[in-house]
Protein backbone atom coordinates (compact mmCIF):
# COMPACT_ATOMS: atom_id res chain seq x y z
CA UNK A 1 0.00 0.00 0.00
CA UNK A 2 1.44 3.25 -1.08
CA UNK A 3 1.26 6.52 0.65
CA UNK A 4 -1.41 7.69 -0.83
CA UNK A 5 -4.00 4.98 -0.10
CA UNK A 6 -2.70 4.90 3.74
CA UNK A 7 -4.07 8.90 3.76
CA UNK A 8 -7.04 7.85 2.01
CA UNK A 9 -7.72 4.85 4.46
CA UNK A 10 -7.09 6.86 7.17
CA UNK A 11 -9.28 9.95 6.24
CA UNK A 12 -11.68 7.07 5.60
CA UNK A 13 -11.46 5.95 9.26
CA UNK A 14 -11.45 9.33 10.61
CA UNK A 15 -14.56 10.24 8.70
CA UNK A 16 -16.16 7.09 9.96
CA UNK A 17 -15.22 7.44 13.51
CA UNK A 18 -16.35 11.28 13.34
CA UNK A 19 -19.64 10.23 11.89
CA UNK A 20 -20.42 7.72 14.59
CA UNK A 21 -19.18 10.46 17.12
CA UNK A 22 -21.87 12.51 15.40
CA UNK A 23 -24.45 10.31 15.02
CA UNK A 24 -23.59 9.27 18.69
CA UNK A 25 -24.18 12.72 19.92
CA UNK A 26 -27.08 13.17 17.83
CA UNK A 27 -28.84 9.83 19.20
CA UNK A 28 -28.08 11.48 22.61
CA UNK A 29 -29.38 14.40 21.93
CA UNK A 30 -32.64 13.02 20.30
CA UNK A 31 -32.89 10.88 23.55
CA UNK A 32 -32.52 13.78 25.70
CA UNK A 33 -34.77 15.93 23.70
CA UNK A 34 -37.50 13.21 23.78
CA UNK A 35 -37.06 13.04 27.87
CA UNK A 36 -37.81 16.68 27.72
CA UNK A 37 -40.52 16.45 25.58
CA UNK A 38 -42.05 13.15 27.61
CA UNK A 39 -41.24 15.59 30.87
CA UNK A 40 -42.98 18.43 29.99
CA UNK A 41 -46.29 16.31 28.37
CA UNK A 42 -46.15 15.10 31.52
CA UNK A 43 -46.21 18.50 33.45
CA UNK A 44 -48.95 19.67 30.96
CA UNK A 45 -50.77 16.54 31.35
CA UNK A 46 -50.88 17.33 34.93
CA UNK A 47 -51.62 21.34 35.00
CA UNK A 48 -54.33 20.57 32.78
CA UNK A 49 -55.97 18.04 34.38
CA UNK A 50 -55.62 20.11 37.59
CA UNK A 51 -57.13 23.09 35.75
CA UNK A 52 -60.10 21.06 34.75
CA UNK A 53 -60.56 19.27 38.38
CA UNK A 54 -60.52 23.07 39.26
CA UNK A 55 -62.71 24.46 36.56
CA UNK A 56 -65.16 20.67 37.20
CA UNK A 57 -64.88 22.05 41.37
CA UNK A 58 -66.09 25.82 40.30
CA UNK A 59 -68.98 24.26 37.54
CA UNK A 60 -70.31 21.68 40.02
CA UNK A 61 -70.09 24.80 43.05
CA UNK A 62 -71.89 27.02 40.41
CA UNK A 63 -74.43 24.26 39.49
CA UNK A 64 -75.14 23.29 43.16
CA UNK A 65 -75.53 27.24 44.03
CA UNK A 66 -78.39 27.51 41.08
CA UNK A 67 -79.83 24.47 42.38
CA UNK A 68 -80.13 25.90 45.85
CA UNK A 69 -81.22 29.03 44.56
CA UNK A 70 -83.86 27.45 42.59
CA UNK A 71 -85.10 25.30 44.82
CA UNK A 72 -85.58 27.96 47.61
CA UNK A 73 -87.04 30.46 45.03
CA UNK A 74 -89.69 27.04 44.44
CA UNK A 75 -89.66 26.16 48.02
CA UNK A 76 -91.01 30.56 48.69
CA UNK A 77 -93.29 30.36 45.72
CA UNK A 78 -94.72 27.20 47.16
CA UNK A 79 -95.34 28.69 50.58
CA UNK A 80 -96.74 32.16 49.03
CA UNK A 81 -99.33 29.55 46.76
CA UNK A 82 -100.26 27.86 50.08
CA UNK A 83 -100.74 30.87 52.06
CA UNK A 84 -102.47 32.46 49.41
CA UNK A 85 -104.40 29.93 49.42
CA UNK A 86 -104.82 29.79 53.28
CA UNK A 87 -106.90 33.63 52.62
CA UNK A 88 -108.85 32.64 50.14
CA UNK A 89 -110.15 29.63 52.27
CA UNK A 90 -110.48 32.56 55.63
CA UNK A 91 -112.22 34.64 52.44
CA UNK A 92 -114.63 31.03 51.63
CA UNK A 93 -115.42 31.03 55.32
CA UNK A 94 -116.50 34.22 56.13
CA UNK A 95 -118.96 34.34 53.25
CA UNK A 96 -120.20 30.57 54.68
CA UNK A 97 -120.91 31.61 57.83
CA UNK A 98 -124.69 31.11 59.21
CA UNK A 99 -127.21 34.18 58.54
CA UNK A 100 -127.43 34.98 62.06
CA UNK A 101 -122.91 35.07 62.72
CA UNK A 102 -123.00 36.39 59.10
CA UNK A 103 -125.69 39.65 60.03
CA UNK A 104 -123.76 39.90 63.13
CA UNK A 105 -120.23 40.41 61.93
CA UNK A 106 -121.49 42.82 58.96
CA UNK A 107 -123.31 44.78 61.61
CA UNK A 108 -120.30 45.33 63.88
CA UNK A 109 -118.17 45.91 60.55
CA UNK A 110 -120.73 48.58 59.65
CA UNK A 111 -121.10 50.20 62.96
CA UNK A 112 -117.28 50.35 63.52
CA UNK A 113 -116.61 51.91 59.87
CA UNK A 114 -119.41 54.21 60.79
CA UNK A 115 -117.90 57.83 60.51
CA UNK A 116 -120.98 59.93 60.50
CA UNK A 117 -123.36 57.01 60.95
CA UNK A 118 -125.21 58.61 58.01
CA UNK A 119 -123.35 56.60 55.53
CA UNK A 120 -125.15 54.49 52.82
CA UNK A 121 -124.41 50.84 52.93
CA UNK A 122 -123.32 49.23 49.57
CA UNK A 123 -123.68 45.17 49.59
CA UNK A 124 -122.77 42.40 47.29
CA UNK A 125 -125.51 41.60 45.16
CA UNK A 126 -126.21 38.05 46.78
CA UNK A 127 -126.57 40.47 50.31
CA UNK A 128 -128.45 43.33 49.60
CA UNK A 129 -132.09 41.98 49.21
CA UNK A 130 -131.03 38.75 51.65
CA UNK A 131 -129.73 40.31 54.55
CA UNK A 132 -129.35 43.80 53.68
CA UNK A 133 -131.54 45.83 55.91
CA UNK A 134 -131.12 43.78 58.98
CA UNK A 135 -127.47 44.82 58.90
CA UNK A 136 -128.47 48.23 58.32
CA UNK A 137 -130.85 47.93 61.37
CA UNK A 138 -128.55 46.57 63.60
CA UNK A 139 -125.40 48.88 63.27
CA UNK A 140 -127.70 51.60 63.76
CA UNK A 141 -128.81 50.20 67.04
CA UNK A 142 -124.87 49.42 68.14
CA UNK A 143 -124.58 53.13 66.80
CA UNK A 144 -127.29 54.52 68.94
CA UNK A 145 -126.50 52.43 71.84
CA UNK A 146 -123.03 54.04 71.51
CA UNK A 147 -124.48 57.99 72.44
CA UNK A 148 -127.41 56.88 74.61
CA UNK A 149 -127.56 56.91 78.45
CA UNK A 150 -127.31 54.26 80.70
CA UNK A 151 -130.41 53.64 83.09
CA UNK A 152 -130.24 52.15 86.56
CA UNK A 153 -129.44 48.81 86.78
CA UNK A 154 -132.97 48.56 88.52
CA UNK A 155 -134.59 50.37 86.08
CA UNK A 156 -133.02 48.72 83.21
CA UNK A 157 -134.13 45.48 84.21
CA UNK A 158 -138.36 46.53 84.28
CA UNK A 159 -140.62 46.21 81.69
CA UNK A 160 -140.83 50.68 81.75
CA UNK A 161 -136.94 50.22 81.87
CA UNK A 162 -136.61 48.73 78.90
CA UNK A 163 -139.12 50.91 76.93
CA UNK A 164 -137.45 54.32 78.64
CA UNK A 165 -134.38 52.32 77.20
CA UNK A 166 -135.47 52.32 73.33
CA UNK A 167 -137.09 56.09 74.09
CA UNK A 168 -133.99 57.20 75.10
CA UNK A 169 -131.52 55.20 73.02
CA UNK A 170 -133.37 56.84 69.60
CA UNK A 171 -133.90 60.32 70.89
CA UNK A 172 -130.05 60.34 71.82
CA UNK A 173 -129.08 59.08 68.44
CA UNK A 174 -131.53 61.45 66.73
CA UNK A 175 -129.37 64.20 68.56
CA UNK A 176 -126.33 63.05 67.32
CA UNK A 177 -126.99 62.33 64.19
CA UNK A 178 -126.12 59.08 63.82
CA UNK A 179 -127.70 55.43 63.63
CA UNK A 180 -129.26 56.65 60.18
CA UNK A 181 -127.64 54.08 58.05
CA UNK A 182 -129.18 53.57 55.33
CA UNK A 183 -129.30 50.38 52.31
CA UNK A 184 -128.07 51.68 49.10
CA UNK A 185 -130.05 50.82 45.74
CA UNK A 186 -126.82 50.12 44.20
CA UNK A 187 -124.12 47.30 44.59
CA UNK A 188 -121.01 46.27 44.76
CA UNK A 189 -118.84 43.05 43.00
CA UNK A 190 -117.54 41.68 46.02
CA UNK A 191 -117.91 38.52 48.40
CA UNK A 192 -119.35 39.90 51.06
CA UNK A 193 -118.45 42.76 53.16
CA UNK A 194 -119.63 46.11 52.85
CA UNK A 195 -118.55 49.44 51.38
CA UNK A 196 -119.88 52.79 53.04
CA UNK A 197 -120.68 56.11 50.98
CA UNK A 198 -120.88 59.63 52.60
CA UNK A 199 -121.24 61.65 49.70
CA UNK A 200 -118.04 61.04 47.62
CA UNK A 201 -116.62 59.35 50.24
CA UNK A 202 -116.12 55.75 50.69
CA UNK A 203 -114.88 53.23 53.20
CA UNK A 204 -114.15 49.89 51.40
CA UNK A 205 -114.96 47.23 53.88
CA UNK A 206 -115.31 44.59 51.56
CA UNK A 207 -113.77 41.16 52.98
CA UNK A 208 -111.36 40.89 49.47
CA UNK A 209 -110.04 44.38 50.98
CA UNK A 210 -110.13 43.69 54.65
CA UNK A 211 -107.92 40.33 53.74
CA UNK A 212 -105.59 42.05 51.28
CA UNK A 213 -104.80 44.36 53.84
CA UNK A 214 -104.36 42.01 56.17
CA UNK A 215 -102.07 39.82 54.16
CA UNK A 216 -98.40 41.00 54.45
CA UNK A 217 -98.87 41.38 58.38
CA UNK A 218 -100.13 38.24 58.98
CA UNK A 219 -98.49 36.07 56.45
CA UNK A 220 -95.31 35.21 58.66
CA UNK A 221 -97.58 34.06 61.34
CA UNK A 222 -99.88 31.87 58.66
CA UNK A 223 -97.04 30.53 57.42
CA UNK A 224 -95.59 29.56 60.91
CA UNK A 225 -98.90 28.04 61.49
CA UNK A 226 -98.54 26.18 58.12
CA UNK A 227 -95.27 25.25 58.03
CA UNK A 228 -94.51 25.12 61.76
CA UNK A 229 -91.80 27.65 61.23
CA UNK A 230 -90.08 29.21 64.12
Amino acid sequence: MDGIERITQRIAQDTDQEIAEITARARARAEEILAESRAAAARETAARLQRADADAAQRRERLESVAALECRKRTLAAKQEMVGAAFDRALEQLTALPDGEYVALLADLTARAARTGREQVLFSPRDRNRIGKQVVARANEILARQVSPKLPEDLAETRAGAILDKVATAASALLAGTGMLTVAEETRPMAGGVVLRDGKVETNCSFEMLLRLQREPMAAEVARVLFDEA
